[in-house]
C-alpha cells in the first residue's frame, strides 16, 4: 500500500470509458470547486440540483453558492430521505421538477446528496428527453466509494430493490470528504461496509491495511481520503472493463444478494442501512463460502471480526426487529433472492469467496444448499 496523501492533496481518479470517460474528484472542501469544474466542463451549461431534504440543510447553499459564482444559473428539487423516496413517486416528483424547470439535453442534473438521490436522480437525467447528462456530488460515505462510480441508476420495486434503472454514466463525480464530517456515526458506518468489500473481494493487502487504520478513517485523518481513492480506483478499474455486469462487476455485488433480501425484508427501512445489509451479507456470503469448503473458517471469521470491530451488525439476529415475520423465515428469504438482478432463468448466482481478497461468480448454486445454511443461521 502507498503512504496516505496529505488533506492538502486532492486526488483524481479516471474512470476509463472512452469518449464518456470521466473524473473522480477526491479531497476535503472540493465541494467549492464544484461551480468552477462544471463551468469548465460545459461552458454556458443550467443546472438542477436534485437533494434530500437532511443534505440541504448542511451543503445546498455552498453548492449554489459554487455554482453562482462561476456563473451557472441553477435550481432544486428536495425529496425525502431515505430509500422511501426511490420509488415511482419520487422519479414522478424529481421529473416533473426537472421539466418545469426546463433542463435540456444540453444542460446538467446534479445529483447532491448519498446513493438514494444519486440513484433517483441519475435515473430521471437518464430518462429525462431521452438522455441528460448529470453530476454526481456524493455527501455519503457509501456514496463516494460505490454508488456514485460506475454509472448504475435506479428506483426500487415493492418486489425489490433497484429493478427498475439504468446504466446512465455520470460526467463528473466531486468527493467531498470534509462533507462527511456530519454524517452521524451510523450513516459513517454503513458507509464503511463498501470500502471493506474492496479488500474482501479483490485486495487482501488493502484489507489489512483497514484492519490497521480504520480509526484513521472514521476520525477523519488523511487515511479516510487514501481509503475512498483505493476503493474508486478498485471500482473504476472495473467498471472500465465490463461497464454493464456481462462478467467480472458482478463481483462487487458481494455480500449483496443476501444484503437485498435482508432490505426487502425490513422495507427497506431505517431498521437496516443498505451498507448495514451489506456487512450481514458479506459475513453470509463468507460463512456459506467456508460451508462448501471454498474458504477456510478462519478466514471467514476474519471478515466477520472486522466489520464487527467497527461496529457493524455481521449476524441476522443484530437487524432491528429480527423476530418478527419475514426476516426470521428462510422461505420469505429465498423468495426475495429470487427477485435479485442477478437471477438469471431462475438460476441464483451469488458471489462467493476463496481467500480474503479473491471473490468468484458462482452460478446456478444450489437453492437447497442456500435454503439449509440460512436456516442453521436463523435457529443461532
Amino acid at each position: 500500500m502507498t503512504a496516505p496523501l496529505k488533506h492538502s492533496d486532492s486526488i483524481t481518479v479516471d474512470v476509463a470509458l472512452g469518449d464518456r470517460a470521466y473524473d473522480i474528484i477526491i479531497g476535503r472542501d472540493v465541494l467549492q470547486t464544484l461551480g468552477a469544474r462544471v463551468a469548465a466542463l460545459r461552458p454556458g451549461v443550467r443546472t438542477a440540483i436534485v437533494t434530500d431534504r437532511t443534505v440541504a440543510k448542511h451543503w445546498l447553499e455552498a453548492a449554489q453558492a459554487s455554482l453562482a459564482a462561476a456563473g451557472i444559473p441553477t435550481s432544486h428539487v428536495i425529496v425525502e430521505e431515505g430509500e422511501g423516496s426511490k420509488t415511482y413517486a419520487g422519479l414522478e416528483k424529481v421529473s416533473e421538477a426537472l421539466i418545469a424547470a426546463k433542463i435540456e439535453r444540453n444542460d446538467l442534473v446534479i445529483a447532491l446528496g448519498g446513493g438514494v438521490v444519486g440513484d433517483l436522480a441519475g435515473f430521471a437525467a437518464a430518462i429525462l428527453r431521452r438522455g441528460v447528462d448529470f453530476v454526481q456530488a456524493p455527501t455519503s460515505l457509501l456514496a463516494q466509494v460505490d454508488s456514485s462510480v460506475g454509472g448504475k441508476t435506479g428506483i426500487n420495486s415493492p418486489q425489490g430493490k433497484n429493478l427498475l434503472g439504468a446504466f446512465h454514466q455520470p460526467v463528473l463525480v466531486i468527493a467531498d470528504t470534509s462533507v462527511l464530517d456530519s454524517l452521524s456515526p451510523r450513516q459513517f458506518r454503513s458507509g464503511y461496509a463498501e470500502v471493506a468489500k474492496y479488500g474482501v473481494l479483490g485486495d487482501e493487502a488493502f484489507f489489512a491495511w483497514l484492519e490497521t487504520n480504520h480509526s484513521g478513517i472514521f476520525s477523519g485523518s488523511a487515511a479516510r481520503e487514501h481509503a475512498i481513492a483505493t476503493s474508486c480506483r478498485a471500482k473504476a478499474a472495473i467498471v472500465s472493463r465490463d461497464e454493464r455486469e456481462t462478467g467480472e462487476r458482478a463481483l462487487l455485488n458481494l455480500g449483496h444478494t443476501f444484503g437485498h433480501a435482508l432490505e426487502a425484508a425490513t422495507g427497506f427501512s431505517d431498521r437496516l442501512f443498505h451498507g448495514e445489509g451489506v456487512a450481514v451479507g458479506m459475513v453470509l456470503a463468507a460463512e456459506f463460502s467456508a460451508s462448501l469448503g471454498m474458504i477456510s473458517p478462519a478466514d471467514a471469521a476474519r471478515v466477520e471480526r472486522h466489520l464487527a470491530s467497527v461496529g457493524l451488525p455481521t449476524r441476522l439476529q443484530d437487524i432491528a426487529g429480527f423476530a418478527q415475520e419475514g426476516l426470521a423465515d428462510a422461505d420469505t428469504l429465498m423468495a426475495l433472492m429470487a427477485q435479485d438482478k442477478k437471477v438469471k432463468r431462475g438460476k441464483l448466482t451469488f458471489i462467493l469467496l476463496e481467500a480474503v481478497g479473491r471473490a468468484v461468480i458462482a452460478n446456478d448454486v444450489e437453492p437447497a444448499s442456500v435454503r439449509a445454511f440460512l436456516q442453521q443461521k436463523l435457529s443461532e
